[in-house]
């Protein structure tokens, strides 16, 4: 579930430091402070309005303006504010810092109770907008929660923030600029939402079914049971789901906003919404996080959202392929040789390997209903990853250089990072089966490059990308605009991508 401050955009006042204080304002003040304690306009206004206890603060504090430095004063109790939050900015922020700052306030703002606030932003017209912008952006991705099964949370506990107000030189720059990530927090929190949820209410229906309310922005949804995926031969797919009593699924969605004739980029998502590992059975320490194993199909979704949202022009595709990998007895077994849709056949080694089964169908489905210029799937595919790369990285696997170097930018730009791995014939050697065309593990050494080369086996002379984004889907820590959980990681990379080449 989501809760969010109403985000708002104001011009700042032609005001000196000589300023009286506002007898209208309300609730808490933010200032920025530049490094060596500089006060800009706005912090000189802000300090006439509290009878200069910022400056009598700064005085005697170790607050000094450094980039991610912060103070909060309690003001004089004949102040027009309740509280004056300071917050460095050194000798200038990037639009991922003013993020950062917006959602540190916004956390300050709930903890310390505050119902509204002024957020002050000095800069000049040329950059206040885009600053603005980027601090109601990082306030909003900060203030989701998932709160819906919580029946005896503490008033105290819960968030107080109703309303943020962001003051700057160019206000209408703002609001625009704001709509538009607006639309992209809503795919965020879309993400967030179907990852946080429990496997006895997501699963590869009730998912679907999710799916379907995009529609209300334009989307056009289609779902497939298991009668029309064995009619185009998902064998792969279907062998993973034939041991859970739910149906399995693919879900696609379609974002026409481009002319027809433009081909569409596709993204494809693993969905599996709760994985056992099957007859391969994890250990039961840390299953229930097997929840978030459609991070992947969760990301596509979102990303599906947040295109509409904001109307991007691009034609898009997003597949999701949906299933629910269990261990009963007629669950696939190790050993068995399964036919995908592309007609190759796969020697299952490891049922706990089944993202890449599911994957493989759907990549093979798209290419040849869509006839896509690019195709990029996402999946929590391997436990590797993260011995790799730890949480702070996805991996990124490509058989295009340019399509490999637009995504790692845009994962700089997003903050969402991506490391590019290699592929190669030795690796893809591994996967080399004895009875069948290829087997569906590789074997412990380079387990996620192993993974990524059973997927190409299914790229059909498309531009392709793989993102394997098992340790960033979900975070045992807060950031400042991801709190602890499940992250919707990749929404904000991939509309970014859009974005930047395509929209």
């Amino acid at each position: 579930m989501t809760f969010a401050p109403k985000v708002t955009f104001s011009d700042a006042p032609k005001a000196t430091a000589k300023a009286t204080p506002k007898k209208s304002a309300a609730g808490a003040v933010a200032v920025a402070v530049e490094e060596g304690r500089k006060l800009g306009p706005a912090a000189q206004r802000i300090d006439a309005e509290v009878g200069g206890a910022v400056s009598r603060a700064l005085k005697v504090s170790r607050f000094t303006g450094k980039v991610g430095d912060h103070l909060t004063l309690v003001a004089p109790s004949d102040a027009a504010y309740s509280r004056v939050y300071l917050y460095g900015v050194g000798r200038g922020l990037s639009d991922l810092q003013w993020q950062d700052v917006g959602g540190r306030l916004a956390k300050a703002l709930n903890g310390d109770g505050e119902k509204e606030a002024l957020v002050c932003v000095d800069l000049g017209a040329e950059a206040a907008g885009d600053a603005a912008a980027d601090v109601g952006y990082g306030a909003l991705l900060a203030s989701y929660r998932f709160d819906k099964y919580r029946t005896k949370e503490k008033v105290s506990d819960k968030p107080t923030l109703k309303k943020l107000a962001v003051e700057s030189a160019e206000p209408a720059k703002a609001r625009k600029l704001f709509k538009e990530r607006e639309a992209v927090a809503a795919g965020v929190f879309f993400t967030r939402d179907l990852v946080s949820e429990p496997p006895n209410v997501l699963y590869p229906e009730s998912f679907a079914k999710a799916v379907k309310e995009l529609s209300d922005l334009g989307v056009e949804v289609e779902v497939m049971g298991e009668k029309k995926l064995q009619k185009l031969g998902m064998g792969a797919l279907l062998a993973v789901g034939q041991g859970s009593r739910r149906e399995s699924q693919v879900a696609i969605m379609k974002w026409t906003g481009a002319a027809k004739t433009q081909r569409p980029i596709c993204f494809v998502g693993k969905g599996v919404t709760f994985d056992t590992g099957g007859i391969s059975l994890k250990p039961a320490g840390g299953m229930e996080e097997m929840k978030w194993d459609m991070g992947g199909a969760g990301c596509v979704a979102g990303l599906m959202k947040a295109l509409a949202g904001r109307k991007a022009k691009v034609n898009a595709i997003g597949a999701i392929g949906l299933v629910e990998n269990m261990p009963d007895g007629n669950a696939q077994r190790p050993g068995d040789v399964v036919t995908s849709m592309s007609g190759q056949t796969i020697e299952v080694i490891n049922t706990d390997a089944e993202g890449r089964l599911v994957l493989c169908d759907v990549l093979t489905h798209v290419q040849r209903a869509y006839k896509p210029q690019i195709v990029i799937d996402l999946a929590t595919l391997t436990g590797a990853i993260i011995i790799g790369l730890g949480h702070e990285h996805a991996g990124l696997f490509a058989n295009d250089d340019e399509l490999a170097e637009r995504l790692a930018a845009a994962g700089v730009a997003s903050a969402e990072k991506v490391w590019r791995l290699p592929l190669g014939d030795e690796y893809d050697k591994q996967i080399k089966s004895d009875i069948a065309d290829m087997k569906n593990v590789g074997g412990r050494p380079a387990g996620s490059i192993t993974a990524a080369q059973f997927l190409q086996r299914f790229v059909e002379k498309t531009k392709w990308a793989h993102i394997d984004i098992a340790g960033t889907a979900w975070s045992s820590k807060d950031k400042p605009t991801v709190p602890k959980g499940a992250t919707g990681f990749g929404v904000r990379l991939l509309d970014r991508f859009v974005a930047d080449h395509y929209g």
